[in-house]
């Protein structure tokens, strides 16, 4: 038999992921959207003008998944792509005004959900469960995989 202990911190937080892209999911998808593509449409409202490419690393997907969500998303409405000015060979990805609606809508359910997920911490918890988070997130960002 094994302890709480024994579970090791990779299992919790792929546990704890699960569970929030299953909320997630039901959440987002009654707007006709994956948790992905939730993902992805918040990272390009906080850094307008990215690259699929860009895209793909900030939102934690292959850029071949990227270059297909992105014509998913297009034909949803949610994107528009435009020449860069600077690389004419580049395509930056903004948001369009019914994809702003959308994360708008969606701001309140999706932190239920947050709030769901620390309701047993208290305010000082929270904010160290949230620092140790971005150091963990830091250190592997910096580490390539092998």
């Amino acid at each position: 038999m094994t302890s709480q202990t024994d579970v090791t911190l990779l299992y919790l937080i792929k546990q704890v992921e699960l569970a929030i892209r299953n909320r997630l999911d039901a959440v987002v998808g009654a707007h006709g959207l994956t948790s992905l593509q939730y993902t992805a449409l918040t990272v390009l409202e906080r850094h307008p003008g990215m690259t699929s490419a860009d895209l793909a690393r900030n939102s934690f997907v292959r850029a071949q998944t990227m270059a297909q969500m992105v014509v998913d998303l297009e034909a949803k409405g949610h994107l528009s792509r435009e020449v860069d000015e600077r690389s004419r060979r580049r395509m930056l990805l903004t948001l369009t005004p019914t994809a702003q609606r959308v994360l708008e809508e969606l701001r309140e359910p999706v932190a239920e959900i947050e709030e769901e997920m620390v309701r047993g911490l208290g305010v000082r918890e929270r904010e160290t469960f949230r620092k140790a988070l971005q150091v963990s997130r830091r250190a592997l960002g910096e580490t390539p995989p092998r």
